[in-house]
């Protein structure tokens, strides 16, 4: 036990910081992230984020991206959240939804918004009946690809 005790402030000393300041979880959008992983690539755990898009989080927050996601400061982590939600001073083309139909804006969609958007773009293509619309009602695919051999879940077993 008596060596125990030597060792935790010795450990702390060499990381640079204490047990009780590292988070095991860290909570961005409402999304649980790994505090093991660099700062970068736990948030690519955020859905809609890439690995781009987490680089230039963490370059435009100012927050060093090597730095374990467990070891980030309260402040760092409302920084992050604030700049994933409004990446300003980012390049359009790294949004992943240009000119919405809605608005015509540039927008970076996260989390829920992103899968909302997504059924919603399909629904209006069914509601529509553009080619891609129907090919979504029968199962098939919609940007081309041969269909003799592949995407056979929906024919069933070759019959001779």
């Amino acid at each position: 036990m008596k060596s125990a005790r030597r060792v935790i402030p010795i450990l702390d000393a060499l990381i640079g910081t204490t047990m009780a300041e590292y988070k095991h979880i860290v909570r961005i959008l409402n999304t649980d992230l790994d505090g093991s992983k660099k700062t970068v690539d736990a948030l690519r755990k955020l859905h809609g984020v890439s690995f781009m898009y987490a680089n230039a989080v963490c370059y435009l927050a100012k927050v060093d991206r090597y730095k374990k996601a467990g070891d980030l400061s309260d402040a760092e982590i409302q920084k992050l959240e604030q700049t994933v939600k409004n990446p300003s001073g980012m390049p359009s083309w790294m949004f992943n939804r240009r000119k919405d139909y809605e608005t015509g804006k540039d927008v970076h969609l996260l989390v829920t918004d992103l899968d909302l958007t997504k059924d919603n773009d399909i629904k209006r293509l069914k509601k529509i009946k553009s080619y891609r619309g129907i090919r979504h009602i029968h199962g098939q695919p919609t940007r081309g690809q041969r269909t003799k051999s592949n995407f056979r879940k929906n024919k069933g077993k070759h019959k001779r």
